[in-house]
């Protein structure tokens, strides 16, 4: 078990965050479908976490509280997705190099257990960042 582990974040667009986008972003079908993070079963052992923890996900951008769950594709050791929306906008690279879109693969990040942290909603999370 460690305090934290490193590693490679991804970000990209899932069904359920498409469906649940199209309810409401303010609704918390959408905090369900995007305020997550995917990890592998070694890397939830390494972390010492159970699946639906929360966690603190970290980069040299900022840091987010996402839920952890079992990587859907995979396995992938090493590697974890954030489906895109405000919960990965925290933590990714904002530099868009000219093309308006940040770079969303490989943020290196850190993960650790969020002890008593909630995922916060969209718009409790956007409200929070805009005042950083």
């Amino acid at each position: 078990m460690a305090d934290a582990i490193r590693l490679n974040l991804i970000s990209g667009r899932t069904i359920q965050q498409g469906v649940a986008m199209e309810g409401g972003k303010e609704k918390p079908a959408y905090t369900e479908a995007c305020g997550i993070i995917e990890i592998d079963p070694a890397d939830f052992k390494k972390l010492g976490a159970y699946r639906n923890t929360n966690v603190l996900v970290t980069s040299e951008h900022g840091s987010v509280v996402v839920k952890a769950i079992e990587a859907t594709q995979g396995p992938h050791p090493g590697l974890a997705y954030i489906p895109m929306g405000p919960w990965a906008n925290a933590v990714v690279d904002p530099n868009t190099y000219g093309m308006g879109m940040p770079t969303f693969k490989g943020t290196p990040i850190q993960v650790s257990i969020a002890t008593n942290e909630p995922v916060l909603s969209s718009v409790a999370l956007v409200q929070k960042l805009v005042k950083e």
